[in-house]
């Protein structure tokens, strides 16, 4: 690191008198942002199906990018020969990579966890791979992201006491040799993990604070447990995680999340559904999901967003639906451009709440509009 010094910072704006909510400004080498943002997921150096411009579209121009998948594919030497993920994809705007550590727990059957790193298998070829919180490092500082993410391990959320006590400890002694072992300027965050235990979440969060890390991320939250818990457990590390520093919930993006999230001191998020649910033929609006299969929507000539303007709103939904029976591809794409535009929509329309002191307000009126499904907690 140069002398220490990071090219990030982060800074609160404004707190929302009626829910709490942070408005900030995040800044980076490759741009500023209003923060709560949501990022869209580049996984392959790629938001699937988009280009560039349409990324720039519907984004904000902070995108985040896979450590395993790049790792694995095509390579982190050949991503750093283009100078980057930034050169590989022809992207000028921010980036975020994570540690690859989800992977390495997600797609991996057969996985070996020790104190060195992890010893596991190909999620296709089934060859032999080690990962260890260094290499995550080295790899990560090869893509060249502006923040990047410790290595650490995401246990399954209903896991015992012991196990999870064991993982937390593990997981805050990789954040601390993975911050050892950056030598570059990039910003490294550590990342809260604990499962559902309240206790042990403050404990990983107070660990990683004393290693004074420049963003806390909040991992193991949306891999299987209720909306309920995960609000619970975002709610309980608001105090907890420092005030001045950005606080980025890991693969995160259905709007309900989005907003509830807010509300409890969030300020990034990222996740793979709004284009996931896109190539499933689910569109994500100002009014609710809309299924576009659905053959009620077969001489429907209406826009797939009424009050959105974006490149897709010239399409009827009609046609649309005609482009998923007949697995054309461009449905996909239109529908992921619609989904990521609205998010990108809804952020807008949340930091707008949040600067007018209304967020509960805000969030009233989200549900009575909408058919995103409310939760209570």
């Amino acid at each position: 690191m140069e002398g220490g010094f990071i090219l990030i910072s982060y800074e609160v704006l404004h707190v929302c008198k009626q829910s709490g909510a942070r408005l900030g400004k995040l800044t980076t080498p490759h741009g500023v942002f209003e923060t709560p943002i949501f990022m869209p997921v580049g996984t392959l150096a790629t938001v699937k199906t988009l280009t560039v411009e349409e990324i720039k579209e519907v984004s904000e121009g902070l995108i985040l990018a896979n450590t395993y998948h790049l790792w694995q594919q095509p390579g982190e030497d050949i991503v750093k020969d283009h100078g980057g993920i930034r050169g590989f994809m022809k992207w000028d705007g921010a980036l975020l990579t994570d540690s690859g550590g989800f992977q390495v727990f997600s797609l991996a059957k057969l996985r070996d966890i020790k104190e060195e790193g992890v010893h596991f298998k190909h999620h296709k070829s089934g060859a032999p791979l080690f990962l260890s919180p260094e290499d995550a490092i080295r790899i990560q500082e090869d893509l060249g992201a502006d923040i990047i993410m410790s290595f650490d391990e995401c246990p399954p959320p209903y896991e015992s006491y012991e196990y999870m006590k064991d993982s937390v400890e593990r997981t805050i002694r990789w954040a601390k040799r993975g911050k050892e072992a950056l030598k570059t300027d990039q910003a490294l965050f550590g990342i809260v993990q604990g499962g559902l235990n309240k206790e042990l979440r403050a404990h990983c969060a107070e660990e990683l604070i004393k290693l004074d890390f420049p963003g806390y991320s909040i991992g193991g939250l949306s891999v299987g447990e209720t909306k309920a818990e995960m609000y619970e457990m975002t709610k309980h590390l608001n105090p907890i995680l420092p005030f001045n520093k950005p606080r980025y919930l890991m693969g995160v993006g259905a709007p309900e999340d989005l907003l509830e999230n807010v509300i409890n001191g969030v300020d990034m998020f990222d996740c793979v559904l709004p284009t996931r649910n896109a190539r499933h033929g689910t569109a994500l609006t100002t009014i609710g999901k809309v299924t576009i299969k659905n053959k009620q929507f077969e001489r429907d000539m209406s826009s797939l967003d009424p009050n959105l303007q974006t490149s897709v709103s010239k399409y009827s939904k009609s046609y649309i639906r005609h482009l998923f029976k007949a697995e054309e591809q461009l449905g996909q794409r239109l529908v992921s451009i619609q989904n990521l535009a609205y998010l990108k929509h809804l952020m807008a329309e949340i930091r707008q709440a949040i600067k007018d002191d209304r967020l509960l307000d805000f969030k009233d009126e989200f549900y009575e509009r909408t058919n995103y499904p409310k939760v209570s907690y």
